[in-house]
């Protein structure tokens, strides 16, 4: 392991803010993606005349391209380097976001929207990566803080973008705005974009090797940890995703500009509690912010659910959503880099996994939302309360292999 990292601070000096800047700009894929289009999900519902469920879908099968994306593009930039995957996904990515424009009916929609998933995985996994290629100790704990901060911030961005652009143009419309993302990024990365990982340190040897890499990432009980508590806290963000618009404008009569800003707002705390999860991490204690994380993960759900139950004001879901939202937010830097840190070798095989985690759980938390209809809050408070009560147990896992390097140090 010493020769592998070695050379890293050597790297860390050779960063320049452009491709920090760039990195960042590819963990747009994810909340841009599913965030911009959903003051339009009602309309576009409508439209191809959907019903809730099955226009749920269309996010349901995006985040499963995303999951299943990142397991294909991890390992295979492993192998090959950063770039050349990158910008073949950009590529694909902006085609497949003008094919959601021009989809017939939902059903079109659906698979074109799991298409786009597949293309913007790459930008997600490479971030994470590339992130790893280049930075350790604090300044990787940083760094994954400002992945999480960028995340929240194209979450704030893409719907109050999405809610303005309703007024202006249809959901067609916005997945052309999708597209022109698309080429702005390809064109960042083509000018700023360079290797990070050269082609010493690439992992070499086919299928059965990467399934070898696999199964020695799921061996270990920290990564096991910190992929699942990555899964199901981001179940409950993407309940939120999937459920918020409807019960926010359907049932609180929100108009699409009012809900692009009520969700900013929990963006906002999003972004500004992954900041500070990140330099907690780095002066405090990474398992420690982990458990605060989950700790306001929980009562924020649980606030929703009892924000259903008793059919409380406005404020009341506001309120919970910001704080559940927030909890994530302080779980994604330490989940991350205890996924990651130990696996320099294979960082992109890893950030495949944590990735698959994070988009399967939600992909397949998303439609639960919608089981009671547009106008039935219960199962998104059900789903976010059970998804917490989840992480909170993986959290076990942790804790557990902590306590097993301390024995081994001891002895």
């Amino acid at each position: 392991m010493t020769a592998v990292d070695t050379p890293v601070p050597a790297r860390e000096q050779t960063v320049g803010r452009p491709l920090a800047v760039v990195l960042g700009l590819l963990t747009v894929f994810g909340p841009i993606s599913m965030d911009l289009y959903l003051p339009v999900l009602p309309a576009l519902t409508a439209e191809l005349q959907s019903t809730t469920s099955v226009a749920q879908l269309t996010i349901t099968s995006c985040l499963l391209g995303l999951a299943i994306g990142q397991v294909i593009a991890g390992p295979l930039s492993d192998r090959f380097g950063r770039r050349t995957p990158l910008l073949i996904g950009v590529i694909a990515y902006t085609v497949t976001s003008g094919l959601c424009a021009l989809s017939p009916t939902v059903e079109a929609l659906i698979i074109a929207r799991f298409v786009q998933g597949l293309a913007g995985a790459v930008g997600i996994v490479i971030a994470q990566a590339a992130g790893r290629d280049v930075y350790s100790g604090g300044k990787l704990l940083r760094y994954y803080g400002r992945l999480t901060v960028l995340g929240g911030l194209a979450a704030i961005i893409g719907p109050v973008i999405g809610g303005q652009l309703a007024a202006v143009t249809d959901w067609r419309g916005v997945f052309l705005f999708l597209a022109a993302v698309g080429v702005a990024i390809l064109v960042a990365s083509l000018v700023v974009f360079t290797e990070t990982l050269p082609v010493g340190r690439r992992v070499t040897g086919g299928f059965s090797h990467t399934l070898n890499d696999f199964r020695r990432l799921l061996a270990d009980r920290v990564f096991v940890g910190a992929v699942l508590i990555t899964g199901f806290t981001y179940s409950a963000i993407f309940a939120y995703l999937s459920g918020a618009t409807y019960i926010l404008q359907g049932m609180y009569g929100l108009s699409p500009q009012g809900y692009s800003f009520a969700f900013g707002l929990n963006s906002l705390g999003f972004m500004v509690f992954g900041f500070i999860a990140g330099r907690l991490s780095e002066g405090w204690s990474e398992r420690g912010t982990l458990a605060l994380g989950l700790i306001m993960t929980a009562a924020g759900a649980l606030g929703l659910l009892a924000t259903a139950l008793l059919h409380l004001p406005l404020i009341a879901i506001i309120l919970s959503l910001f704080t559940m939202v927030s909890g994530v937010a302080v779980t994604s830097p330490p989940a991350t880099s205890l996924a990651l840190k130990d696996y320099p070798d294979i960082a992109g095989t890893a950030s495949s996994l944590l990735g698959l985690a994070r988009f399967a759980f939600g992909g397949l938390a998303a439609p639960l939302v919608g089981i009671g209809g547009a106008n039935d809050p219960v199962p998104f408070g059900v789903v976010a309360s059970v998804s917490a009560a989840a992480a909170g147990l993986s959290l076990g896992l942790v804790n557990r292999r902590r306590k097993n390097r301390n024995v081994a140090g001891i002895a």
